[in-house]
């Protein structure tokens, strides 16, 4: 699903959709293989449901899971869509998702995993 990309980044493609909701999902037992694939450090317990760090565009924002979210697809708030070049949803576009350092790092200037549940970071990097 995810390649990489970058030291920072890995890339994939998935339908992107509007959502009503107030922060980004996908379907959960994605979000969970993604997590335990790419966050998880195999040193002890770590937690699945985690967010993860989603970048489209030039926008950063959390990503949790959702059993009603179809597979392959990401469901984004309809201001955080509104933000970006996407015209007519759902649309198969590129996702940047934060290696685990970068992400942690985005989490923390976002104060935290309770802060980055509905926080969009509209820096550049």
């Amino acid at each position: 699903m995810f390649e990489v990309f970058s030291r920072s980044y890995y890339l994939g493609r998935l339908y992107v959709t509007p959502t009503d909701g107030d922060h980004a999902v996908m379907h959960s037992e994605q979000h969970e293989r993604v997590n335990e694939e790419l966050y998880t450090t195999g040193e002890g317990v770590e937690p699945l449901d985690a967010p993860l760090v989603m970048k489209l565009e030039s926008a950063h924002f959390a990503v949790h899971g959702d059993d009603a979210v179809p597979t392959n697809t990401l469901a984004v708030p309809r201001g955080l869509l509104e933000g970006t070049s996407i015209s007519n949803p759902p649309s198969l576009e590129e996702v940047f998702l934060a290696r685990r350092e970068r992400a942690r790092q985005l989490l923390g200037l976002a104060g935290g995993l309770a802060a980055a549940t509905d926080t969009d970071w509209s820096a550049g990097t």
